[in-house]
């Protein structure tokens, strides 16, 4: 079995929210290639998540299996997984202990989310798509963002056969309703597009914590005007 080194930075022992339909853990992966300023997840991203202390694997995995038949699912998040080499090998231990794989990216590396889906290491993944894929992109990473590689995840998870969610935080001070709208035609044909409000809570961006979160109003413009593209859309609170 190849030895996974990828750091686990943290772990929710059981969530109900993180993969819709399943009771799942979560385990986050330090590092990010992205800097948007609403980010949570601020520690995981700054300094490679360094900071934080690391749990090992194997006291990840004696947990795992102490949960079989409880747990259905685990959930790789982060940060963003797809940064580490030997995410595939970590996706093959979480599966060897007969667990259900569900993978949360940026869509930055589409070649590795097709390695994991055609190595059959993942049963589902959630994507998050930030922006139109145009210039405003940038705006809202922060980064220099290649936004051929969003479109090829994208067309990658939605050819796939899994289950998937692509989702976008509405922030309204950096995305229009008529943004959204864009995005769902970019993605029109989609099985499930989740709307997520931003919320002006531990920020990456301090300054973004003195911005009012996303007024229910704008979801719902939001929500309505993406149902003409997609099949689904979900707003989460």
């Amino acid at each position: 079995m190849q030895i996974v080194t990828t750091q686990i930075k943290g772990l929710i022992e059981t969530s109900l929210i993180d993969w819709p339909g399943r009771l799942a853990t979560v385990m986050f992966l330090p590092g990010c290639n992205l800097r948007c300023g609403y980010c949570h997840a601020k520690e995981l991203i700054e300094n490679g998540g360094e900071r934080l202390d690391s749990i090992p694997l194997g006291q990840v995995t004696d947990f795992l299996s102490g949960m079989a038949g409880w747990v259905d699912g685990v959930v790789i998040s982060g940060g963003e997984p797809t940064l580490h080499p030997d995410l595939p090998a970590l996706a093959a231990r979480i599966k060897s202990l007969g667990f259900a794989v569900k993978l949360d990216t940026n869509g930055t590396h589409p070649e590795v989310i097709e390695r994991l889906i055609t190595e059959g290491l993942i049963d589902a993944v959630a994507m998050d798509v930030k922006a139109p894929l145009d210039e405003r992109y940038e705006r809202i990473t922060r980064v220099t963002c290649d936004v051929k590689d969003i479109a090829e995840s994208i067309g990658i998870i939605m050819a796939s056969g899994l289950e998937y969610e692509l989702r976008t935080t509405v922030a309204p001070s950096l995305l229009t309703v008529s943004d959204i709208g864009e995005i769902a035609e970019a993605i029109r044909g989609a099985k499930v597009y989740a709307l997520q409000p931003f919320r002006p809570h531990a920020c990456l961006d301090e300054a973004m914590e003195h911005l009012p979160p996303c007024p229910a109003s704008v979801l719902e413009d939001a929500a309505r005007l993406a149902r003409g593209f997609v099949e689904r859309v979900v707003i989460r609170h």
